[in-house]
């Protein structure tokens, strides 16, 4: 039986979402709008940047919310949030007022659906999924209101549909190591041995015990 959940988890992998934010960037500069390539890539990348920070400061140094078991923003969730409703709005672009926001609402679902799949298959806790998923719709929204100006975006056919057929294979390609590059850089600036844990996080709340 076909795993829904773990599909969809795949779905916000690096593998997957990385060639599509590039795949977004290419498509509005082919239409010649430089300057929303440029703010979607600052924007993605800044969402991007903010996920880094907060799980290598919990890797690096245990700076999280322990009551919520916040550990980090889940990069499935921001990815995800920020990248389908910003896909189909600019496929959709010049669709009408009507498909436009039929297509970012879909974006948006799937990327809730996204964010859901990553608490079902235990890699993340429902705080993670949550803060990680406002953030890529933060990144999201504010990219479409700097894009609502701009009346035409030319999406070349041509380019949508090699788009498409790279993606196909995304799935099968190695996952990116991005976890591990995190913990080094994180153990690299804090000097520390090891990576903090959310069992660390038990330890250092435990009650003394007086004997």
């Amino acid at each position: 039986m076909l795993n829904i959940w773990g599909v969809l988890s795949l779905l916000g992998s690096m593998a997957v979402m990385a060639p599509t934010g590039v795949a977004i960037a290419l498509w509005l500069a082919a239409g010649k709008c430089w300057r929303l390539a440029l703010n979607w890539c600052l924007l993605f990348g800044g969402g991007m940047a903010v996920v880094v920070l907060t799980k290598v400061a919990f890797i690096g140094w245990g700076i999280g919310v322990s009551s919520v078991e916040l550990a980090g923003f889940s990069g499935h969730a921001m990815r995800a949030a920020a990248i389908f409703p910003v896909a189909f709005f600019v496929l959709l672009k010049n669709a009408g007022p009507r498909a436009r926001v039929a297509g970012v609402a879909a974006g948006v679902v799937l990327a809730v659906l996204i964010a859901i799949a990553r608490v079902v298959v235990h890699a993340h806790s429902v705080s993670e999924v949550v803060t990680g998923c406002l953030l890529g719709l933060a990144v999201a929204f504010a990219f479409i209101w700097h894009a609502r100006a701009v009346r035409e975006v030319v999406v070349s056919r041509v380019l949508i549909a090699l788009s498409l057929c790279g993606l196909l294979f995304t799935p099968t390609v190695e996952p990116v190591p991005t976890e591990q590059w995190m913990q080094q850089l994180a153990l690299y600036l804090s000097g520390h041995e090891r990576p903090f844990q959310r069992g660390d996080w038990k330890v250092t709340q435990r009650p003394p015990s007086f004997r």
